[in-house]
């Protein structure tokens, strides 16, 4: 997990609730004097997270992580109780508790160890993890993310879909963004574009390129759904990868369920640079070799599916970030700060890095209009 701290999470500390040191003694074993919490960073808008605290007792240490639904948390990022649902609050531990999150360490990728699962009376759920104290995906080479890409496509490739659970979400991609709609409204508005952020640091044409991917919504969406399935975590970024030693460690497995073959690894290489992990010089070059990575490990896997099936799912997964081009028309000129917080971005920077991978995704969606007919889809509607 990264190491630096929100404010949000700290205050979270303080709720973390009396008889965190009792639960510790339980998992941990005895140990003199307080557990000592110390916050580490995690989405503190997300209605399902209380907290999530590295606990130090004594000589040994874990992850705690508690669920809930009484965060109050409205919108997008509410918290759920239908289990289908991409937020459903339980769902990690379900995970966790089912072995779901272990069914991929055969090819090098695992979940932390599940120390402990405690129902508490006020109804939330505590989830006592093994503290990993790798190198994280943030601070990793690029030859260290092909490798995770490789490793995912064996996972994928000789694991599949899995058996159904009915806690596992479904249609993920669009009922999450559905509801990512700030600044939607300002994708046709020209004062918009003319702001000097976007004016001076989106490549040209973009514009033009994400009305339409936005207008292309429902086409996408629907191949997405149309193509082969793979039990997917959904939220595959560099800041939710550790590294132990040769295996790579998964964490947060709360989106888990059905997804598109191909679309995890869609997810984590803009993510790689969406949050300033990767430089968006590199993308280009880091995104071939991780998807020949990817193929090379289903290969290994012995799957044995049309790999351009595979290439389609990465291309049309780009409307994922449909949202980001309203997000940014809406926040031009507003403070920002880098994931956790802990420092301050140039907006210049920030605009300059999001627009160029943003004019990347628009060849991505290039490329899934012309594939998508070859393999028998229905065309992507004319545009605009």
């Amino acid at each position: 997990m990264p190491d630096e701290v929100t404010a949000a999470a700290a205050h979270d500390a303080d709720a973390a609730g009396a008889g965190v040191s009792a639960e510790a003694r339980e998992v941990l074993g005895p140990f003199t004097g307080p557990a000592v919490l110390t916050p580490v960073t995690h989405n503190p808008h997300n209605g399902v997270t209380a907290g999530v605290w590295a606990v130090t007792a004594g000589e040994r240490s874990a992850v705690l992580k508690v669920l809930t639904r009484r965060k109050g948390a409205t919108g997008h990022w509410a918290a759920s109780d239908d289990p289908r649902h991409w937020n459903y609050w339980r769902r990690e531990a379900d995970v966790y508790v089912s072995g779901l999150a272990r069914v991929w360490q055969p090819h090098g990728i695992r979940a932390p160890r599940l120390l402990a699962r405690v129902e508490r009376p006020d109804g939330d759920v505590a989830l006592w993890l093994e503290r990993v104290p790798g190198e994280p995906g943030t601070r990793w080479t690029l030859d260290r993310h092909v490798e995770h890409a490789r490793r995912l496509g064996a996972a994928q490739g000789a694991v599949g879909e899995t058996a159904d659970r009915p806690w596992l979400s479904r249609r993920f991609l669009r009922e999450y963004t559905d509801g990512m709609t700030p600044g939607r409204e300002l994708l046709d508005d020209d004062e918009a574009w003319r702001h000097p952020l976007v004016r001076d640091h989106f490549p040209a044409g973009l514009r033009q390129d994400m009305v339409r991917l936005h207008h292309d919504r429902e086409w996408f969406l629907r191949i997405m759904e149309s193509l082969p399935r793979a039990f997917s975590h959904l939220d595959m970024w560099p800041a939710n990868v550790r590294a132990d030693g040769p295996d790579t460690v998964l964490l947060d497995w709360a989106f888990a369920g059905d997804g598109a073959l191909g679309e995890d690894l869609g997810n984590y290489l803009p993510d790689s640079v969406f949050d300033l992990f990767v430089p968006a010089a590199r993308l280009p070059g880091y995104a071939t070799a991780a998807y020949d990575a990817y193929l090379h490990g289903l290969r290994e896997s012995g799957w044995k599916g049309d790999e351009r099936l595979v290439r389609l799912a990465v291309c049309a997964s780009a409307v994922k970030y449909d949202w980001i081009t309203g997000l940014m028309l809406a926040r031009a000129g507003e403070a920002q700060l880098d994931y956790g917080g802990g420092r301050p971005v140039s907006p210049e920077l920030r605009y300059r890095e999001r627009g160029s991978t943003l004019a990347f995704l628009a060849e991505w969606a290039a490329e899934a209009r012309t594939l998508a007919p070859r393999l028998g889809f229905a065309q992507a509607p004319s545009g605009r």
